[in-house]
């Protein structure tokens, strides 16, 4: 009896449970809400004395919200505010005037919006900060950071919020002030193949490093060489090099200087003026035709000398500069010789010359070469050749010739 009766209490109460269990299902469970609050950029490398802009974001995560208070710490050791800019917040009106203390390295941000805003990325506000000293700056939302739901009672739903660290580094050393004693500018073309460079010392350098190559952007390797401020180098080869060279400071390698040096050591290729003669409406005109290559440097000009050999040694005679064709300004017949300098742009001189004689107004004879006779050149090669064909000729004329007289005879006696 007492079982029984245990079992219809048993009954019940599982009865009451299922009850309840079925009423709490049916009620919806609201999720809690939430936002956070975020730096970009949250990371970054910057040298002492420049500076560099935080942005402060906000993602309501779904919710509407309509207060932002965002307070932050900042290593004011390391970093100073020089300005906080609102200019681009979705924050319709601030309920306190941004404020910032370099001394005690914070910042606050108080902020309202009519109507409220849902939003992932939203702008609050931006912040300038100027870099004072090297290691490492954290930028950090303090605890009386809050984002309010727009809900009527102010719930705080700020759940998460994301802080910033930066390194500050001291900037790269310069490089030395370093020029060439030897070729001094370096647009310029030398024909010194032994050039030396020297550079300005600075107080708290240690040490130098430099390289030289024909790479225009070269890096020296780091590796010191010396603490001297001057060095040389011997038998360059022809071409343009450059100098590279840096210097520590502090412990810290700079920034690499570079000088560039121009060498032509070799003059410009082998030539031989060539000389026609021309007729003209009125007498003739001799011209002399010149041109020299230079693989580096490049030609500068040349230099003109016509010599009357048959003159007295007393005349004298001068190199003038010239551009060919140079007009030969003899006209009387007799020997003569043309001497034509090609001077590169470093300076380097090869000179070529031919001699030539005037003999009528129409002929000119090109010393080893040929004769030049109305602007046509014969060779001495073809001038024999036409020769020997002329004597062959006259040859087997006078044999026909005397062939024929004997037959002649030959018939008369008979």
């Amino acid at each position: 009896m007492k079982f029984n009766k245990f079992l219809q209490v048993l009954t019940k109460f599982g009865a009451v449970i299922l009850l309840l269990i079925v009423f709490f299902e049916t009620i919806p469970v609201s999720k809690a809400a939430s936002a956070s609050l975020y730096l970009s950029p949250s990371k970054g490398s910057f040298t002492v004395g420049s500076t560099f802009t935080v942005s402060i974001y906000l993602n309501s995560e779904g919710n509407e919200v309509n207060v932002v208070e965002a307070d932050l710490n900042f290593s004011p050791d390391k970093i100073q505010v020089t300005a906080p800019t609102t200019g681009s917040s979705f924050v319709s009106e601030w309920l306190t005037p941004p404020s910032y203390s370099n001394t005690q390295g914070t910042i606050s941000f108080r902020g309202g919006i009519l109507g409220g805003i849902n939003t992932s990325s939203g702008l609050v506000s931006s912040i300038t900060f100027r870099t004072i000293s090297p290691g490492t700056a954290e930028i950090k939302f303090s605890e009386n950071s809050k984002v309010l739901l727009n809900d009527g009672k102010g719930t705080n739903i700020l759940t998460k919020a994301f802080n910033g660290e930066y390194n500050i580094v001291i900037p790269l050393p310069e490089g030395p002030r370093v020029f060439s004693s030897t070729h001094t500018n370096s647009n310029i073309w030398y024909s010194d193949a032994n050039p030396a460079f020297d550079w300005e010392e600075e107080s708290g350098v240690t040490d130098y490093s430099w390289t030289f190559d024909q790479n225009p952007n070269g890096i020296p390797d780091g590796i010191s060489e010396s603490g001297t401020t001057f060095t040389s180098f011997s038998n360059i080869a022809d071409g343009v090099w450059y100098f590279h060279i840096r210097q520590k400071k502090q412990g810290v390698w700079g920034k690499p200087s570079h000088v560039a040096v121009r060498i032509d050591t070799v003059s410009p290729s082998v030539f031989t003026p060539r000389i026609e003669t021309y007729t003209r409406i009125i007498g003739y005109q001799t011209m002399a035709y010149f041109e020299a290559e230079d693989n580096f440097s490049g030609i500068n000009h040349y230099e003109v000398n016509i010599i009357d050999l048959d003159a007295p040694e007393s005349v004298p005679s001068f190199f003038t500069e010239q551009i060919s064709p140079y007009k030969i300004p003899f006209e009387k017949a007799g020997k003569y010789s043309v001497m034509v300098r090609a001077i590169d742009n470093a300076g380097n001189i090869r000179e070529g010359e031919t001699r030539f004689r005037i003999i009528t107004p129409l002929i000119s004879h090109i010393e080893g070469k040929g004769l030049q006779i109305k602007g046509l050149f014969l060779p001495w090669w073809l001038i024999i050749f036409l020769t020997l064909v002329f004597l062959i000729l006259m040859g087997i004329v006078i044999f026909v010739l005397f062939r024929k007289k004997a037959k002649k005879t030959k018939a008369d006696q008979t």
